[in-house]
């Protein structure tokens, strides 16, 4: 029988040292990221987190408070209007209604409303806002209130 501190083989294998080798191995598959790296990843994302989470960017800054309160209570079918998304103006060129059913037309291509997005609240601020969200898939419609059509 050999001696196997000698002969240059591997030590027998005790629970501990089984245990040992499987975290070294698991500790091996591991990405390694060193600090500087991770700290020009979170540099990176302040602006991101910055632009996700602002939606008042001052423009209601002379708009009364019953009128912003209004706005921020507006829903559809979809959900609240004001919470992903920030309405625009719609020019009377850019919407049209056509047997109870609205089309409007954001960056040059005319989308279907559908019908659980129109507000059916009176339209206080009298001009057509729509509330679109730009996905994966495209531009939805969350939201759409009517103007006047003058």
């Amino acid at each position: 029988m050999s001696d196997w501190m000698t002969s240059g083989a591997d030590a027998p294998c005790s629970p501990t040292t089984i245990s040992h080798d499987r975290r070294v191995r698991r500790r091996a598959g591991r990405l390694k990221l060193g600090v500087p790296t991770l700290c020009i990843a979170a540099l990176l994302s302040v602006p991101l987190m910055q632009s996700v989470a602002a939606r008042d960017r001052g423009q209601f800054a002379n708009t009364s408070p019953d009128l912003k309160a209004w706005f921020d209570s507006l829903r559809s079918g979809k959900g609240p209007c004001c919470s992903d998304a920030d309405g625009s103006a719609v020019s009377d060129v850019d919407w049209e209604s056509n047997s109870g059913h609205y089309k409007v037309r954001i960056d040059g291509m005319w989308l279907d409303v559908p019908d659980e997005a129109v507000i059916t609240v009176p339209n206080r601020v009298g001009r057509t806002m729509v509330w679109p969200i730009q996905g994966s898939s495209g531009t939805v419609i969350r939201c759409f209130m009517p103007g006047s059509m003058t």
